[in-house]
């Protein structure tokens, strides 16, 4: 899989109830017995330095950036974190893995994938003092890869998720829940030279240590770390867009585009503002949302006016009625929209709601203030 904004593809991000494993494969040149295997040094093998094909001493750079990337993909897009943690899972084969303590206390494991290794970093990794619960399972796991069918929650439930919601989850104002294959995808991240052609054999029993390991949560409970489930993974179905959730109002996106010519794509005193002052660009989205059983139509706009003094001065503009406003997406605006305006650093979000068809009043507000917090691109 490929989560957004992620440097690697990934063999499996695992989402537990109390952490979030990503799972990256290195393949190793051969079979060893000692790898010697520290963050900020040269690996070794059985005493011999190991190096990459592009001349990197640590394999477990881009593994860690990777894992950097997915805790920032969640912060990014507002779901209540868990601690994320790196598996490095080298092969073909592996007899004793050592590691600096300082790389064990950064939530780092570099070990030989089968179920009683991954198990037993799970059990090390995953320690969040506020359990996920089965709904927001699927929301993590949605939102790092946005596209397929989410897991059922009934499902995570049967594998040990709590339905619980604790007064940390409860008091979050806003969560995203994008939809996602829940079958992870077997691609590997850069590759050490490899020895064997046409692929190694045990990348696949990695990629089923995996699974097992994510359909079998409960095992974190101290059950055997040898015992192998049967594989439950669902099916996907056909892709589905993401679905966008805030304070319990579902969004669904239809399109994104960026400008970096922002006084084009803005009308009345907005666009005068614009060519007299310095944006570095305009982010536009789309989505549709169901209200009391009528559609509305959403326009949510960002645009970087550089600096905090700045975006301060246009909200103090945008924030005024008759200002203007920007064009959606087919180059027309939304005319009498409801409109919600904010400003953070040196952004202004601005947010317009119409019924279906054009038509709009103020029973629209409340959900464009909910609007500025969609996200302007996908």
């Amino acid at each position: 899989m490929h989560p957004p904004d992620c440097p690697i593809a990934l063999d499996a991000v695992v989402v537990l109830p109390k952490g979030v494993l990503v799972i990256v494969g290195v393949d190793l040149p051969d079979p060893a017995v000692k790898l010697e295997a520290p963050l900020g040094g040269q690996w070794k093998i059985d005493g011999w330095p190991l190096v990459s094909q592009d001349g990197a001493a640590n394999p477990a750079t881009e593994a860690v950036a990777a894992a950097t990337a997915v805790a920032q993909r969640i912060q990014k897009m507002r779901a209540e974190p868990l601690p994320v943690s790196t598996v490095v899972a080298v092969g073909p084969f592996v007899s004793q893995v050592v590691q600096p303590t300082v790389d064990l206390n950064r939530g780092v494991r570099v070990v030989h994938p089968k179920p009683s290794t991954l198990l037993t970093a799970a059990r090390e990794l995953a320690t969040s003092s506020v359990p996920c619960t089965a709904d927001h399972a699927v929301k993590l796991c949605a939102i790092l890869q946005t596209t397929g069918t989410p897991p059922d929650a009934r499902m995570l439930l049967a594998e040990g998720f709590s339905d619980a919601v604790s007064p940390d989850l409860a008091s979050a104002s806003t969560m995203l829940i994008p939809k996602i294959s829940a079958k992870p995808a077997a691609d590997a991240g850069k590759r050490l030279p490899p020895s064997l052609p046409g692929g190694l054999p045990w990348r696949y029993l990695a990629i089923g240590g995996v699974v097992a390991l994510i359909l079998v949560v409960w095992l974190l409970a101290l059950l055997p770390g040898d015992e192998k489930p049967a594989d439950a993974t669902p099916v996907p179905s056909t892709s589905q867009p993401t679905t966008v959730v805030v304070d319990g109002t579902t969004f669904v996106p239809k399109e994104t585009k960026k400008d970096h010519d922002c006084a084009v794509q803005a009308f009345g005193d907005m666009k005068a503002w614009l060519i007299a002052n310095e944006c570095r660009e305009i982010l536009r989205a789309t989505y549709e949302t169901t209200v009391q059983g009528k559609q509305a139509t959403v326009l949510v706009a960002d645009l970087d006016v550089l600096d905090s003094s700045s975006a301060t001065a246009f909200h103090k503009l945008v924030a005024a009625p008759g200002s203007g406003g920007v064009h959606g997406l087919d180059g027309k605006p939304l005319e009498n929209a409801a409109f919600a305006s904010g400003v953070k650093g040196g952004h202004v979000q601005l947010a317009f709601v119409v019924w279906s068809g054009g038509a709009g009043d103020t029973t629209l507000y409340p959900l464009a203030k909910q609007a500025l917090r969609l996200p302007a691109a996908q």
